[in-house]
């Protein structure tokens, strides 16, 4: 049997107001979430069924709301939450990685996005 296995959720795409300055609040922009779930196998492998695994469309639903929830100046903070709320919903989840993009961060320079990473073990 499998000591764990990794469930992702690759570059989900939401619309919010997250920052710390005012125009961040007022104007809004696109954050993109990974989220790399170690899983307890039990015996959802073995029998096929999702009642023992994490259900990745309910996973999705839960980042969603967060990301798209009350405001935050860090998406550090961000991050850490849906990590917390993953594994609270989820009694499967071992470690959440929790990955937030914000590509249009207010920095005097050229950049693709800032990102930020956090760990969570349950």
């Amino acid at each position: 049997m499998a000591e764990s296995y990794t469930i992702r959720l690759v570059n989900c795409a939401f619309f919010a107001r997250h920052g710390v300055h005012d125009e961040e609040e007022f104007l809004g922009q696109r954050f993109f979430v990974d989220a790399e779930l170690e899983v307890e196998p039990g015996r959802a492998l073995e029998t096929d069924s999702i009642e023992g695994t994490v259900d990745y469309g309910v996973a999705f639903k839960v980042i969603e709301e967060i990301i798209t929830g009350k405001r935050r100046f860090l998406i550090e903070a961000l991050a850490l939450e849906v990590a917390r709320a993953l594994t609270s919903r989820f009694s499967q989840i071992r470690r959440a990685r929790i990955t937030v993009r914000k590509p249009n961060a207010p920095v005097p320079g050229v950049l693709d996005h800032v990102e930020v990473v956090v760990d969570h073990r349950a």
